[in-house]
């Protein structure tokens, strides 16, 4: 699959955040005098992988082209509690204006990527890739998927679009296992074909099809390696449903090339970020 551009939608994107937080005003920033002039820092009150750098810079840059934002840290980057993200000088109403969509945009990336390091860091002596899944917030599917990949992670699918994933209820739609396949073959030809399977015997009919992918829906451990046994890698192998972090990393060490966490981009917990004017 051709990996996508991810910050194409950055401006629309924050123009849409801006909206629904300013509407026709600010009317608190607006007790400050117009031309006073301010210096603030952001700090994170926890350890977190920090993500966001661009739409933060995008908020700034929308609100006010005159602010000037100076990083401290890297994208990507593993920060202590209490570590200094990065300072910002210009127009005080412009700072105060800017601050909560910049926060949420940094909080919000940040903690994909704070999870994604995590499950990561869990399956490193493995070679299993963890996956993400199109369970996320609407209209920060790009944005969340970057942050996975900065918490070292990898992308499933972007969408509906790019890449068939064949599932339990297209399969009753189209008839079988085999059917579905070979419309998806004749429809878009080179498009990833991956099939969602629930026991061995739709695996096997998933391999005859030669399914580029296959899904292994809530496999228990002994299904799952009795499906890399079986598959013997004809096929690439996904494990998915029901993990938490014990099972990860058993499943890890199966032998499946994929595991996909839709908690990844759902479950996560915003990184508490404060400004601070000084």
């Amino acid at each position: 699959m051709q990996q996508p551009d991810y910050f194409a939608n950055i401006a629309v994107t924050v123009a849409g955040a801006l909206l629904e937080d300013i509407g026709s005003g600010d009317i608190t920033a607006q007790l400050v005098p117009v031309s006073q002039q301010a210096h603030a820092r952001v700090i994170t009150r926890e350890a977190a992988v920090i993500c966001g750098r661009p739409w933060v810079d995008e908020v700034f840059r929308q609100i006010d082209p005159s602010v000037s934002v100076r990083w401290l840290v890297a994208e990507g980057q593993l920060v202590v509690a209490n570590s200094t993200l990065f300072e910002v000088s210009g127009n005080a109403r412009s700072l105060l204006t800017a601050e909560r969509s910049a926060l949420n945009f940094l909080q919000t990336l940040s903690a994909v990527a704070t999870t994604a390091s995590h499950y990561t860091n869990l399956v490193k002596h493995t070679q299993v890739k963890i996956l993400d899944t199109r369970k996320t917030i609407p209209g920060l599917r790009l944005a969340q998927k970057y942050a996975v990949l900065c918490g070292g992670c990898h992308n499933h699918r972007i969408g509906l679009y790019d890449a068939y994933l064949i599932k339990e209820n297209h399969i009753a739609a189209c008839g079988s296992i085999s059917s579905a396949i070979t419309q998806a073959r004749q429809l878009n030809p080179g498009r990833p074909v991956e099939v969602e399977v629930q026991n061995q015997a739709q695996l096997a009919e998933a391999l005859a099809q030669q399914a580029d992918t296959v899904m292994l829906d809530n496999f228990d451990l002994a299904g799952i390696k009795a499906a890399v046994a079986f598959t013997q890698g004809r096929t690439k192998l996904e494990a998915s449903g029901g993990l938490n972090t014990q099972s990860l990393i058993a499943i890890a060490e199966t032998g499946v090339d994929y595991i996909s966490i839709g908690a990844l981009t759902k479950h996560i917990k915003a990184v508490d970020l404060s400004m601070l004017f000084q």
